[in-house]
């Protein structure tokens, strides 16, 4: 397997370190993505029963005992309470971007690499239709084809290497932002349900 791997010439270099770079984003953002580490179920519905109960201050020191994105989301809203619900909701929605664009960290890596492993294949394999050429020059015409195996497993590899990396990493990308997404989603009905609260409790 080794010795496949580096018959593909030096341009396997970038194409295995896109690889480990993209898997260890992938792990690191399944990790931070976690729901209950973004928006744990039990504590949104501890604290909207809270401000059911109208203790604004208990669900507010909650808010600041929990370090994820739904309870910073949260305690924007609950200390602006008292204003008009437009003013609440713009709080939160700048708030919630801030945290929008924190879910979305690496993301973009993944993105990248998607696009250039198989930018890098294609390079290994043009290095690799150069170096057969070279050798049927060479040999002033194709009167043995052993040479050119070389060049030609090169221009194989390469390709097949790209395309393992860069098509994994597509479909992680979807993946992630898609989950993003849902949390998002997630975040926005409860923030919605505190904004709804906050007015009726201002009414």
């Amino acid at each position: 397997m080794i010795e496949t791997l580096m018959a593909g010439g030096p341009v396997m270099i970038p194409i295995g370190f896109c690889s480990v770079v993209a898997v260890a984003t992938f792990l690191e953002r399944m990790w931070s993505l976690r729901r209950r580490a973004v928006v744990p179920t039990s504590l949104c519905v501890e604290i909207l029963e809270l401000l059911r109960q109208g203790r604004f201050d208990d669900a507010l020191t909650l808010c600041r005992k929990r370090d994820v994105s739904v309870s910073r989301i949260l305690e924007v809203a609950i200390e602006a309470r008292g204003m008009p619900r437009a003013d609440i909701k713009e709080r939160v929605e700048e708030i919630g971007r801030r945290e929008g664009a924190e879910l979305e960290r690496y993301v973009p890596i993944l993105g990248t690499i998607a696009s250039i492993a198989p930018l890098l294949g294609l390079l290994g394999t043009v290095g690799g239709m150069i170096l057969t050429f070279k050798v049927i020059e060479e040999q002033g015409g194709v009167a043995d084809v052993a040479p050119l195996a070389g060049g030609i497993s090169q221009a194989l590899i390469t390709t097949f290497a790209g395309l393992s990396v860069g098509i994994p990493a597509v479909v992680a990308n979807r993946y992630v932002l898609s989950r993003v997404d849902s949390l998002l989603v997630d975040m926005e009905e409860v923030a919605l349900g505190v904004v709804d609260l906050l007015t009726e409790a201002n009414s």
